[in-house]
């Protein structure tokens, strides 16, 4: 039988005994971490959320203690009372911060047994994901899951501190609003009072957190939960937290000058890492031009080179053919890369295949020249043209994709950045940050066959472009900034459209016309002529954050209890059936399912 607490109170944690504790009497609890029997003497390595502390149980001290430590197995619950005390001699551990004491234990209780878990709760055993969410609440006790989330904890707090601090209002949105299908899926959710009709989960809180500028809160803050039916990844949820705020009376400099020493300040008090402020900045077409996407890993060189114009009368056809149609030709040179295997260069032909690219050329540069498939289709006027524009050596590997603009720079953008990360290109413990500016306020959609908007429609045109809405739209540049880091994109905004007849406008480029927009829209476009200030914003991934700052490469590992990348939870084992009462409460029939 198991005892309970009774009067006992816990003094301290596990992890927080020291030396100077030596001689205090204290009271602690927590989970069995392993017990081992020394010939009579039994010692317990009791762990909580803080850390590891060594008990020792000595028959002759407590032979009822004792007794109840000889039954005592991993993972039970138990407290108990007794002395610092100087490890002996010999055995201190540098390496736990509780490692030079131990806990000479006089009174012992057992408030809980437990099972054998299904695997070992240490920081050392490597458990398949699966097993580790469906028992997730057995996985967050091991210490590498609970760094995690105290880093989490670490983040939130100095985000809200910082914030305060600046003048914004922590002021909660609503998460039962209106489908707005301007961009991912939403997450419907029916109403039975009011029957076939549905709220959505909000993607972002967007529109409220515009209108709360119109209200005259001029700095509005919020860590709020958002949610998108959309394919999952490593660094992508169903249901994700964004640090989210919006300012009146600024411009894009405010923000990004406001933002970048709030991250910094992140980094100061959770990795102790100092940033060096400002921020570089760059334009998306630079972007693009130099490292083929918009969120660039600068920790490495390996900048793409346009040699559409070298190539466009050469002999290989593949290249002449993209250059003389309109496309485009790059290539990165892979300094004292040409040890790669013919294997390794195939690999790389299918890793840009994912991308759309229908090849991949390359040249190991020898001490006899070009080693290629395509050397023998160049002059050698052409050869050295190529080399110089990419300062080719001996030993150097270059790689070349010649397709359509967007699908040439996509292609070798992701392939840089591949090859950054399988050849090591990056140390450890740097991080490189960039804004991203100037992007296209709209692309063409060749499906829908109209235009949609780069970020979202409520993102406003540089001023000096604001003319060319309606004289060629594709060229208009966006008030939006990207925040990257390491080649994630860690946040995002943009000044807004706080004019109503440009909203308008800016409906009706992406083809919505006036009546769909006032049903949509109506109460920002309402908002937007009762005196509406000029006002930006921006939202961080508190997710991808802390991954980041934690060292881990799934967000996965940052939230509590995550969804798998087929948007499931193992644990609760969501999504699942309801009552058909329940359904017919909302007028809801399910359509009859396929059989298998």
């Amino acid at each position: 039988m198991n005892d309970t607490l009774g009067s006992w109170k816990r003094t301290h944690y596990c992890g927080d005994l020291r030396a100077e504790h030596i001689g205090s009497k204290v009271c602690i609890m927590g989970w069995v971490q392993r017990r081992r029997d020394h010939g009579g003497l039994i010692f317990i390595d009791l762990r909580d959320r803080t850390g590891i502390v060594q008990l020792a149980l000595d028959p002759d001290r407590d032979p009822e203690a004792h007794t109840k430590a000889d039954r005592i197995r991993n993972e039970w619950v138990i407290a108990a009372i007794g002395t610092v005390s100087p490890r002996p001699e010999g055995t201190v551990n540098p390496k736990m911060k509780t490692g030079e004491v131990e806990i000479e234990i006089s009174e012992l209780r057992i408030l809980n047994q437990a099972k054998t878990p299904p695997f070992m709760l240490d920081e050392y055993t490597d458990v398949a994901e699966n097993l580790r969410l469906k028992y997730r609440y057995l996985d967050l006790r091991r210490p590498t899951v609970q760094h995690c989330l105290m880093m989490r904890h670490q983040v939130t707090r100095t985000v809200r501190n910082y914030l305060d601090e600046e003048g914004f209002l922590d002021i909660e949105t609503p998460v039962l609003t209106k489908s707005t299908p301007e961009g991912a899926r939403d997450y419907l959710v029916p109403s039975r009072v009011s029957p076939g009709q549905f709220y959505a989960l909000p993607q972002s809180p967007q529109l409220f957190k515009q209108l709360l500028m119109v209200s005259g809160f001029d700095r509005y803050a919020q860590i709020v939960k958002c949610f998108r039916d959309e394919d999952l990844r490593a660094d992508r949820q169903p249901e994700f937290t964004q640090i989210d705020c919006e300012m009146s009376f600024v411009d894009r400099d405010d923000v990004m000058d406001i933002m970048e020493a709030m991250i910094a300040r992140v980094f100061k008090e959770t990795i102790n890492v100092e940033l060096s402020l400002p921020m570089p900045r760059m334009a998306y077409a630079e972007a693009i031009d130099r490292y083929g996407v918009d969120n660039p890993d600068l920790r490495f060189d390996l900048e793409l080179v346009e040699i559409t114009d070298i190539v466009r009368g050469c002999g290989f056809k593949v290249f002449a053919d993209v250059a003389g149609s309109g496309g485009m030709v790059k290539a990165i040179n892979v300094k004292g890369g040409s040890g790669l295997s013919r294997k390794e260069l195939d690999d790389l032909t299918g890793f840009v295949a994912n991308y759309g690219a229908k090849g991949l050329a390359w040249v190991k540069m020898t001490a006899d020249g070009w080693q290629s498939p395509i050397a023998k289709f160049f002059q050698p006027e052409e050869l050295r043209a190529i080399e110089q524009a990419l300062g080719a050596a001996e030993g150097d590997l270059l790689l070349f994709v010649a397709d359509k603009p967007a699908t040439t720079n996509q292609a070798l953008g992701r392939l840089r950045q591949h090859l950054g990360q399988k050849l090591d290109l990056v140390k450890k413990g740097d991080f490189r940050f960039v804004w991203i500016t100037d992007f296209p306020l709209l692309e063409w959609d060749e499906e829908q066959k109209r235009h949609v908007a780069v970020h979202h429609p409520f993102t406003a045109p540089l001023d000096e472009d604001i003319p060319l809405l309606d004289s060629d739209p594709g060229k208009v540049r966006a008030k939006a900034y990207d925040l990257v880091l390491n080649g994630s994109e860690i946040g995002g905004g943009s000044i807004r459209i706080h004019d109503q007849a440009i909203q308008q406008r800016m409906f009706n480029l992406l083809g919505i016309d006036d009546e769909e927009a006032q049903l949509k829209f109506g109460f920002l476009l309402d908002a937007l002529s009762y005196g509406a200030p000029p006002h930006g914003g921006i939202a961080f991934g508190l997710d991808r954050l802390t991954m980041i700052l934690a060292g881990t490469d799934s967000i996965r590992d940052v939230i509590a209890f995550p969804k798998t990348q087929k948007a499931t939870c193992l644990l609760s084992e969501a999504p699942g059936e309801v009552d058909p009462a329940q359904l017919r409460d909302l007028g809801i029939r399910l359509a009859a399912r396929a059989k298998s």
